[in-house]
Parts: C-alpha cells; structure tokens; sequence
C-alpha cells in the first residue's frame, strides 16, 4: 500500500508559512465541513493563495490530512519524550496516567484531532499511512516502556504499545462524542490500559 506523503517539504522560511497556511486553514475546513465535502479549491479559497501553490506541496486532500494526522502526533510525542525524560522516578502507571491526562487535554480544546482521526479512517490508503503514524508513536512508547517492563521480551513489547496507542486513540474518540461524558471515558480508558499493561508485564 502506497504511504501518502506530500510532493515535497518546504526549505525556507516562505514556503514553510504557506505550507503551515494550507494545514491550518484545511484543518479549520475539515473541522467545519467534514471531509466529504473537504476540497482542496475551498483551501485555496480560503486560504487566499492559487490552487497551484497547493498542488505544489500536496498531490490531493488525502495527502493532506495524513499530513494533519502527523502533525498531531508531534505533540503527542513531545509530551512522551518531556514524561520518559523523568524516569526512572516515574513509575509506568504515572507516566500512563499523565500522557493520558494530557492527550485528552489535546482532544478536548482541539476537536479538529477528532475530524482527522475520522477523515484518515476514510480508504486504505489513508488508513495505511495513519497506520504508519500510530507505528512510529508506538516504537516511542515501546522505547519509554523497556525500563519498566524488564521481564518483557522486545517484540511483544511492541505490539503492546501498538494495542496502547490504537486503543487510547479509539476511546479519545469515543470520549468527545455528543452526550458522551469525557471525563468518565478518560478514567475508565486508564483503567482500560492499566490492567492491560499489568496483565501484559505479569505474563512475560
């Protein structure tokens, strides 16, 4: 399956501003309008710059939002290399429990994550690229769990910080969900991952 990726990255300062340009404002879009009715004419319209420009940077809308969904995990792992810096005084319950508390924070005043997270979900090969995506959060997470799950061998490891990820994911979205109470489905995503990863270090 073919990784979406866009045509090019920019290397200067102006490029940089209008690639930044076109994320934000087809971010704002996707948010609005969601993504069937997402088209990269409107962004441009939008963002007040030619269709060309866009087409300089992103070959199409599919490419964009994989783009989005890169760029939210960024953050996400920032926050894991700011927790994983405190260890080993930080036990892996308290790490999980803070970078759950904070990506929900994320998920809460940014509702576009949601709009991404469904508009990567959209064919395969958006669903590969995210996918691509999660692995790479993954490996991070597998990497600050090594000191805390010694008796664990690498490769299992592994898939148990892909099922983290996917899962925490899955339920953030679940847990901004209209009528859904956001902190309840936080408490129990940790009580979700806590036992998993518990039952995960004591079966080796």
């Amino acid at each position: 399956m073919e990784i979406l990726e866009p045509r090019r990255r920019p290397t200067q300062e102006r490029s940089q501003k209008k690639f930044d340009l076109i994320l934000q404002t087809s971010r704002d879009l996707l948010l609005e309008s969601g993504f069937e009715s997402f088209t990269l004419e409107e962004v441009a319209s939008r963002a007040g710059i030619p269709i060309g420009t866009i087409y300089q940077f992103f070959q199409n809308k599919y490419v964009v939002v994989c783009e989005l969904d890169r760029q939210d995990v960024v953050e996400v792992r920032a926050e894991l290399a700011r927790l994983a810096a405190e260890l080993p005084t930080l036990d892996w319950l308290r790490l999980l429990d803070q970078l759950v508390d904070h990506i929900a924070a994320l998920w809460v005043t940014d509702p576009s994550r949601r709009a991404v997270w469904h508009a990567v979900q959209s064919t395969p090969a958006t669903r590969a690229t995210a996918a691509v995506t999660e692995r790479e959060l993954a490996a991070d997470v597998s990497h600050v769990l090594a000191p805390l799950t010694p008796k664990t061998p690498r490769a299992r490891r592994k898939i148990i910080a892909e099922v983290l990820v996917h899962v925490a994911y899955s339920m953030l979205n679940f847990s901004i969900r209209d009528g859904q109470e956001h902190a309840e489905a936080v408490i129990e995503l940790k009580r979700l991952l806590g036992s998993y990863l518990l039952a995960a270090e004591q079966s080796g």
